[in-house]
């Protein structure tokens, strides 16, 4: 067997410490897990402020309308609230019910019939199974399943949710203008947010991805998205092209208001938006009530969770769970070849100017890992004005430095990265050994993980994130089981597999077989507004 490198990096925990920084005042309800009294909630409302400059400030449904600060900020909460029902309580409770547990003291300005009525349309039939996020046990660690919603990848767990949150919030800030989902995707998350916004009254989605920068199955779902009200658009560069394209309209205060002129009004699905984080944090608590109502946990005792990580958002997701009083031990972030997140772990130094590398997992080739910097803002001790003096230096030299303090705060992370090597021999031998497929994505957290456990001989029990069923990267994922497979087509692929796996193929990839290509537009990355002010009639 090859031997592998030690591409990893510890740190010891810290998250609590973290949490009590500049007048956070529940770092020991969180950590002791407390119940809250009841009505307390309604004194401590959650108020969202940017990373970047303190002075402003948001309500949930105001941050979520908004997607990103005025300043080009990212909204965060002013505290992390802790749990006010029980784990063991949660435990009983179905994956809507969990949602709600953990939702309400995030967005506190929805009404409780507000919130309750947007996860009941989200986590429905549109889900293949009832337990919507199941638990899949192979080769000593546990699965978290995020992929069976209507596009197959762990982006449905928010974006089914989103469009509902959006259109509430719409309403109880009595806005007019037509609502225009701006996004930028490397792969996943364009297709979900195209399915949760397709002719939802009121709104507009525009999708930028990068042309050759996403598997066959992955364009052929978004290029395929039957709406009216939907439009996608190939770009001739990288996701970090389009995800700085999709920012600087954002910050484009001159269309801004030719817009509101025009009757529309920017806001974004990805995870930049507060209303897509939020979401995600309720899975991680949802597998931990799992296994401790199955009794694999004793009450209290701590996870690991390892998340394969491109942009920073389902990590943080369970970052905020961690300080909200989940009991984790190690977040372990999982890298590509696209190893900056590594990087950044290992040296304190942050630095995108490094050649782009496409990979057989295509969601994390990143370099600009954008909600890393609510991380950021939280380890200077939430300093909106040491946090924008970073990213100023990101945007300017594409690099900038923590400081050792701050490096210390990072207690709560392990960092790792998996060539695209290994992530087929990870592949290739989970099947071998237990008949258990999984993706690139999940690979890289797979293969990461190995590496953790081979150098620390740390055994806790360990949740890692499933982000995207193997039917979405068939000639990847079948090609790392054997070479011969490479000959066959992408749909023969499919069947293939699903003879392998024991498994149906999704209705997503069904739908797809011989679905009408119905966008086909194409620019380059310089031309992304003037491609949208068309779409849109500016």
């Amino acid at each position: 067997m090859r031997k592998r490198k030690k591409n990893l990096v510890l740190a010891e925990d810290s998250c609590y410490n973290t949490v009590n920084q500049k007048g956070d005042t529940n770092a020991k309800e969180a950590a002791g897990g407390r119940r809250r009294k009841k009505g307390w909630a309604k004194n401590m409302d959650i108020m969202y402020q940017s990373t970047r400059n303190a002075t402003e400030q948001a309500k949930a449904s105001e941050a979520i309308l908004k997607g990103l600060a005025s300043d080009g900020g990212l909204f965060v909460p002013n505290r992390i609230p802790a749990f006010d029902v029980s784990l063991s309580d949660m435990a009983k409770m179905d994956y809507r019910q969990v949602a709600y547990e953990v939702m309400k003291l995030f967005l506190t300005d929805f009404t409780e019939a507000e919130l309750k009525h947007c996860i009941d349309s989200a986590y429905d039939a549109k889900f293949d199974t009832a337990e919507i996020a199941p638990l899949r046990e192979a080769d000593g660690a546990y699965y978290l399943e995020l992929f069976h919603g209507a596009t197959i990848a762990f982006k449905d767990m928010a974006l089914s949710i989103l469009p509902h949150l959006l259109t509430t919030a719409a309403r109880k800030n009595n806005v007019k203008e037509e609502i225009v989902i701006l996004t930028a995707t490397s792969g996943d998350t364009g297709k979900a947010a195209l399915a949760g916004f397709a002719d939802v009254p009121g709104t507009r989605i525009i999708v930028f991805y990068p042309k050759d920068g996403v598997s066959p199955i992955q364009e052929k779902q978004m290029v395929t998205q039957r709406g009216a009200n939907t439009s996608v658009i190939g770009i001739r560069g990288n996701f970090d092209d389009a995800q700085n394209g999709v920012k600087a309209m954002f910050g484009n205060k001159e269309l801004a208001a030719v817009m509101k002129q025009k009757g529309f009004l920017f806001s974004s699905a990805n995870s930049i938006n507060i209303g897509r984080l939020v979401p995600q944090i309720v899975y991680y608590v949802y597998a931990y009530t799992r296994l401790l109502g199955a009794g694999k946990l004793a009450a209290g005792e701590k996870i690991n969770v390892v998340v394969p990580t491109g942009n920073f958002g389902n990590i943080l997701a369970a970052y905020y769970a961690k300080c909200a009083g989940l009991p984790v031990a190690k977040l372990i972030c999982a890298s590509n070849d696209n190893k900056v997140l590594y990087d950044f772990f290992t040296t304190g130094t942050y630095d995108r100017n490094r050649e782009f590398i496409l990979t057989t997992s295509p969601s994390m080739d990143i370099l600009i890992s954008s909600n890393l910097e609510r991380l950021i803002y939280r380890i200077a001790g939430n300093d909106a004005e040491k946090n924008a003096e970073l990213m100023k230096s990101l945007a300017t030299k594409g690099c900038y430095e923590i400081t050792d303090a701050m490096k210390a705060e990072l207690a709560d992370f392990a960092g790792g990265y998996a060539t695209t090597t290994q992530t087929a021999d990870t592949i290739s031998r989970l099947y071998q050994k237990t008949g258990y497929i999984i993706d690139t994505h999940t690979a890289v957290a797979a293969s990461v993980y190995g590496d953790y456990v081979k150098n620390t001989g740390d055994n806790t029990k360990t949740v890692i994130a499933s982000t995207a069923s193997p039917y979405k990267f068939t000639r990847s994922v079948m090609t790392a089981i054997d070479a011969k497979y490479d000959s066959m087509g992408d749909f023969e692929l499919v069947d293939e597999l699903s003879r392998l796996s024991g498994t149906a193929v999704p209705q997503a990839i069904e739908d797809i077989r011989s679905a009408e290509v119905l966008h086909k537009t194409v620019c380059d990355k310089d031309k992304m507004q003037d491609t949208v002010e068309k779409i849109l009639g500016l």
